[in-house]
């Protein structure tokens, strides 16, 4: 049996919180296209609410072309790629669904932080900002390690959405959206908690993308690093021209 997935009271309305949800398990694989996602008393038991707030949350995404509803057969997939406008280029975990994979999200910690003076998250946004580390699972297996530093400007946001909900796609939602990006890489070697949480041996070169957001106006938004374990998948980029 599914275990109940707790909302947040305070949150947005409750559909909209199982939409986002239902709607990031299908951009990640978790309900993989043309696949039928669970009946709507599956979902109203796992998410604790009533009928009519799930009917609203499948039905927005309806509407949006992500599910299919069929007379007596289910609901189904028909599209997992998002409408974001973030970005021209597909987002890298779309890349990954596309080929089949599925991608399982953890949150590991999700906190207001003080920035020590003399480091980069103090040099980008001051003496605090949100600190949010997650680790990406590729099929279960540990895959990608990311640490994100996110402006105060974004207050209000419930870090613990981020469990269920893409970070841009609640950024977006709170009027903060990224508009340009900045991508370094290089290869690196990992602190060792990191390597233990990808499960590498010590000593292992991983690939590290940074990444500075910025809005429309130029502001940094999000500094974050992710480090992958590019034996499992290599990184890849598809730009539409």
């Amino acid at each position: 049996m599914q275990p109940t997935v707790n909302l947040s009271r305070k949150s947005k309305p409750l559909y909209m919180q199982i939409k986002s949800i239902v709607k990031d398990r299908i951009l990640h694989g978790v309900y993989p296209l043309g696949s039928i996602i669970p009946s709507e008393p599956q979902l109203e038991s796992e998410f604790g609410v009533s009928k009519i707030t799930v009917r609203n949350a499948v039905s927005e995404l309806v509407q949006e072309g992500y599910l299919e509803k069929g007379s007596g057969k289910g609901t189904k997939v028909i599209r997992n790629t998002s409408t974001s406008k973030l970005s021209k280029q597909k987002r890298f975990t779309e890349v990954l669904v596309e080929g089949g994979h599925r991608i399982r999200k953890e949150l590991l910690i999700a906190e207001v932080v003080v920035n020590e003076p003399g480091t980069l998250p103090h040099a980008l946004f001051g003496d605090q900002a949100y600190r949010i580390e997650r680790l990406y699972h590729l099929n279960d297996e540990p895959y990608i390690y990311y640490m994100h530093y996110l402006t105060m400007r974004a207050g209000g946001i419930e870090l613990s959405d981020l469990t269920s909900q893409s970070l841009y796609d609640m950024l977006e939602e709170h009027e903060v959206a990224p508009e340009k990006f900045r991508d370094e890489f290089e290869v690196t070697l990992a602190p060792a908690y990191v390597e233990q949480r990808l499960g590498v041996a010590a000593g292992t070169p991983l690939l590290k993308r940074s990444r500075y957001s910025y809005d429309g106006a130029g502001h940094l938004i999000e500094y974050s690093e992710g480090l992958y374990h590019t034996a499992l998948h290599s990184y890849v980029v598809n730009y539409d021209v």
